[in-house]
């Protein structure tokens, strides 16, 4: 007989569809008015986070000019750099064979107990530096932009993996039935919908696919009824079709039945939730005062940022910040500043934000992009930018688990590699769920006659920085 505290997702999914089956019907018929796990067990130990707000800076932000000064470059400014620091490596755009070393032209100080520095870049994220663990020795094993995020965010370089909020809420399921328990916002310049593999749930059961919410019109689309459809007419219409979707479940075992019963439920609930979770203006004039935004303006990454809060309060699993526009390859001296400025303040809201509600406890905060930038410059003169960095790079967490007011790890005094305390992706990835209460060992999914999980068969948690 099966020890029910070590039943795993791979037996409770071999059992066939009739556990599944009476958990999903249960919860269409508003037995329970929370969508807890169905399975008990995960977490596997006392989480200290209860939910992940990811803060992705698409493109890779410049470690070397945001968190991690290095003397040596602003002094050395100009000059080749030395092949032995380059050996062997290739770039994505820089082509010269011995590529000019380039400081940062911006200035650094120390803020906070833990004397974290922080770029002029970023005011208002100075202010709130007791609050970050800032992880200076990130490394990726790649350097194009979609095996990259595909990498930070799947744990695989290769498409069609599980995103690590597919992965959480497969796992640990959604506090809100009425909400997706995994929920994407994008900002940023040169914003174009994004390859949907950033969001994928790859192999897991489609509804743990994360839900891109829109900051104008419907939030997500054909939310709203057609046109002479009222809510009374939709309700009818979906109880016919789950009659006709379960009796063909009855007849094939098809899980993914099951799982368009249930997406087509949320769509229902969400037609009354989602509009008032992502309507701003609800905030008082102080909350806008604190993250600089404004009801109704669009592509605001400090407006996503308020609505990462109002969708953390309801309990919304996973929520990813996408900001487009960090591929600085020339005018970096124009870009990033402006880059920079988009997120400060909401950043530095957020957290204030979270700790003022006493939720950044149970709230597990994470900065960063695919990989970080150059030391050395892409181009020559003013029109300057600076190259795909993936060898070492700057990453920060703060809240749920993750110890305050502190660096950890470093790169070389070109800030080139990851030195000392080197911290793999598989690494990161790894923390967060043990913040989460979950072994990244034991949470996995059989596809094709292997058992897949989030780390791959790589990562330990970073223990030093845990609380």
């Amino acid at each position: 007989m099966t020890d029910p505290m070590h039943i795993n997702r791979r037996h409770f999914f071999g059992q066939g569809g009739s556990i599944v089956g009476a958990a999903a019907l249960g919860a269409l018929l508003g037995e329970s008015a929370t969508a807890e796990p169905i399975l008990k067990h995960i977490p596997q130990f006392a989480p200290r986070a209860k939910r992940v707000i990811s803060l992705f800076m698409s493109g890779g932000p410049s470690h070397v000019d945001l968190f991690d000064p290095k003397p040596l470059l602003n002094k050395r400014d100009g000059e080749p750099i030395p092949e032995s620091i380059i050996k062997d490596h290739k770039f994505a755009m820089i082509r010269e064979s011995a590529p000019s070393i380039k400081g940062s032209p911006w200035t650094f100080k120390k803020y906070g107990k833990g004397e974290i520095d922080v770029s002029e870049l970023l005011p208002h994220t100075a202010k709130v530096a007791d609050e970050l663990c800032v992880i200076r020795s990130a490394y990726s094993e790649t350097f194009n932009h979609g095996p990259a995020v595909s990498f930070m965010t799947t744990g695989s370089a290769q498409y069609g993996r599980p995103t690590m909020g597919a992965w959480l809420s497969y796992g640990l399921g959604s506090e809100n039935r009425n909400l997706p328990a995994f929920v994407v916002l994008q900002s940023g310049v040169k914003l174009q919908p994004l390859l949907n593999s950033y969001w994928s749930n790859g192999f897991l059961p489609s509804q743990h696919e994360g839900m891109p919410l829109r900051p104008h019109g419907d939030p997500v689309l054909f939310l709203s009824n057609p046109q002479g459809i009222d809510r009374h007419r939709r309700r009818q219409q979906l109880d016919l079709l789950a009659s006709v979707n379960r009796h063909h479940h009855h007849t094939t075992g098809d899980p993914e039945i099951l799982t368009r019963i249930a997406n087509y439920e949320l769509a229902y609930r969400m037609q009354t939730s989602v509009p008032e979770v992502m309507d701003i203006s609800r905030e008082p004039a102080s909350m806008h005062q604190l993250y600089g935004t404004t009801p109704g303006k669009k592509l605001s990454f400090a407006n996503n940022c308020l609505l990462a809060r109002r969708l953390a309060e309801q309990g919304v699993r996973f929520i990813q910040l996408f900001d487009m526009g960090w591929d600085q390859h020339g005018s970096l001296e124009v870009n990033l500043p402006r880059q920079a400025r988009g997120i400060d303040q909401g950043i530095a809201a957020l957290l204030i934000d979270l700790r003022q509600r006493g939720m950044l406890d149970e709230t597990l905060v994470m900065w960063g992009g695919e990989f970080g930038r150059t030391p050395i410059a892409q181009g020559a003169n003013k029109g300057y930018g600076r190259d795909h960095h993936p060898h070492g790079f700057t990453m920060w967490l703060a809240g749920g688990g993750i110890k305050s007011g502190m660096i950890y790890g470093s790169t070389d005094e070109f800030g080139y590699h990851a030195e000392e305390k080197r911290v793999s992706l598989h690494d990161i990835n790894a923390t967060i769920l043990h913040c989460l209460g979950i072994d990244h060992k034991k949470l996995t999914y059989r596809f094709q006659g292997l058992d897949f999980r989030l780390t791959s068969v790589h990562g330990h948690p970073i223990r030093e920085i845990m609380t």
